[in-house]
């Protein structure tokens, strides 16, 4: 089934609100978020856009976190909260790395960085043409890095399918030309790609031709990606963090990730 360029479009989105929402928040970016309704809007229209039967208004924790709009209070909280759920001493109350919960699921000693799940994540990075971002020194596989995989995988798959679409017009007879909200669209989609440049290629701002992606195109990566690592865990991660957190804000996002995963 081909899937177009819009709804390319929202799964990167999507993909970019919920890494968004479990990546350590070092600024108060998700807090101002969160607090302004801004967070809410945003998972309901993307939900909408991809038919995710999911609404923030009935999302568990929605109710409680209403109570919290004070994006300093609210900053605090989720730091506090997130590290204690996805660092934790001794132990992560909801560990986001694949591998982990890989590793409990087959009954084996999880150890990060040097297991096969994480050890085969950051090969697909590789594959496509991303890497470690500068200045960090975790496992690729954490939940929030899987997601940012996906969101570059999903905005790639958007231009191709722009393309397509331009094809298609030339071959039933039109000049293929992009209207103007099309070739604004090319640029945002172009603009964001350009965000995961890290210098892995040959030269800096290479980027894997779409023919050169694992499976010859960035649909069947993201399709083989999610196949093989996001769909076999992170139902069980996002259940584990909505049992687990302490805080609201994290059992809203853990339940929209559920819903989008399916």
């Amino acid at each position: 089934m081909t899937v177009s360029a819009d709804r390319w479009q929202a799964r990167a989105a999507m993909c970019e609100l919920l890494a968004l929402s479990f990546r350590y928040p070092e600024d108060r970016v998700l807090a101002d978020a969160i607090a302004s309704g801004e967070w809410g809007e945003a998972a309901d229209e993307i939900a909408g856009a991809l038919g995710i039967s999911w609404s923030v208004a009935a999302a568990p924790g929605t109710a409680e976190a209403a109570a919290l709009d004070d994006p300093a209070e609210l900053q605090k909280s989720l730091r506090t909260e997130a590290t204690r759920l996805f660092v934790g001493a001794p132990e992560a109350a909801a560990s986001p790395y694949e591998g982990v919960w890989r590793a409990h699921a087959e009954g084996v000693q999880p150890l990060l960085f040097v297991n096969p799940h994480s050890m085969a994540v950051e090969r697909f990075c590789k594959a496509c043409g991303l890497g470690r971002p500068e200045g960090t020194n975790e496992p690729l596989d954490a939940v929030w890095t899987e997601l940012e995989l996906m969101e570059y995988l999903a905005l790639r798959a958007a231009a191709d399918a722009l393309d397509a679409e331009g094809a298609a017009d030339v071959a039933a007879g039109g000049d293929g030309a992009p209207t103007e909200a099309e070739a604004a669209e090319y640029r945002e989609i172009g603009d964001e790609i350009d965000e995961f440049d890290t210098d892995e290629g040959p030269e800096p701002g290479d980027v894997v031709a779409s023919a050169d992606l694992p499976g010859g195109s960035p649909a069947a990566a993201w399709d083989e990606f999610v196949a093989d690592h996001a769909r076999v865990w992170m139902g069980r991660f996002a259940e584990g963090v909505q049992e687990a957190s302490r805080v609201p804000f994290y059992r809203t996002a853990a339940n929209l990730l559920a819903a989008f995963i399916g």
